[in-house]
């Protein structure tokens, strides 16, 4: 696990996929910017690799990630992403084993060792309770519990499953952080997923798809804040 990981909940996990290309992403980037100062939200923004550069230099806010890398050193890899360059181009992070992009648990068990070698945080896709058990045991710095058949789909997980996903993390390391995400497409669900326990939510198509992605970039921050506050208010 990467020491001096710098993120604090509640948090906000931004997706782009291949969703979105060029100005589409820098635009989506400085709305999210935005609303990570105006509502005092760490935000996790994961553009293409080939827009990390721009996006980075272009924003203050947010925190900018890789959607991928290999468990590479220096060297031979032609067309193998090297941690080295993420950092280069201005990544804090990297993203894996994405339901997309998905990784044997012995390749993914190298590549959170060299993310961390060189200084990247890193956040890794779980399926199931027991899948996100066992990649807890590999430390990560956050684990996203999403059912891969609930993904774009707009439907959210039950409190059952949160509860249960939380609780398989938290019971191997208390200190990785639980990102429950997978059919976000509201302020209303992300308000729903934080004030079931989650420390952190996000969204990729409930965004990209909105009529105006600024503003439903504002609204899920925003919501994550109120819910946040709301628990704290209850303790």
């Amino acid at each position: 696990m990467l020491n001096g990981f710098q993120l604090k909940s509640p948090f906000f996990a931004i997706v782009t996929k291949s969703y979105l290309y060029g100005d589409d992403v820098l635009a989506l980037a400085r709305a999210a910017d935005a609303a990570a100062k105006k509502y005092d939200v760490d935000v996790i923004f994961t553009t293409p690799i080939v827009e990390l550069r721009r996006v980075a230099e272009a924003t203050e806010r947010i925190f900018v990630y890789a959607p991928h890398m290999d468990p590479i050193v220096p060297g031979r890899g032609v067309a193998d992403i090297l941690p080295e360059s993420l950092i280069a181009a201005g990544a804090r992070g990297v993203v894996l084993n994405h339901s997309e992009k998905p990784l044997s648990l012995s390749v993914l068990a190298q590549t959170i060792r060299r993310a961390d070698e060189v200084g990247l945080a890193t956040v890794v896709f779980a399926d199931t309770a027991a899948e996100s058990a066992a990649v807890a045991m590999l430390g990560p710095n956050i684990i996203v519990a999403e059912p891969a058949e609930l993904i774009g789909t707009g439907q959210t997980s039950d409190i059952a499953y949160v509860s249960a996903a939380i609780r398989a993390i938290k019971d191997v390391d208390p200190r990785i952080f639980v990102l429950q995400g997978a059919g976000i497409s509201s302020g209303e669900d992300v308000y729903r997923v934080i004030r079931a326990g989650a420390e952190a939510t996000g969204a990729s198509s409930g965004i990209i798809k909105a009529k105006d992605r600024a503003a439903m970039v504002d609204e899920m921050i925003g919501a994550i804040r109120r819910a946040w506050d709301d628990r704290v208010a209850e303790r």
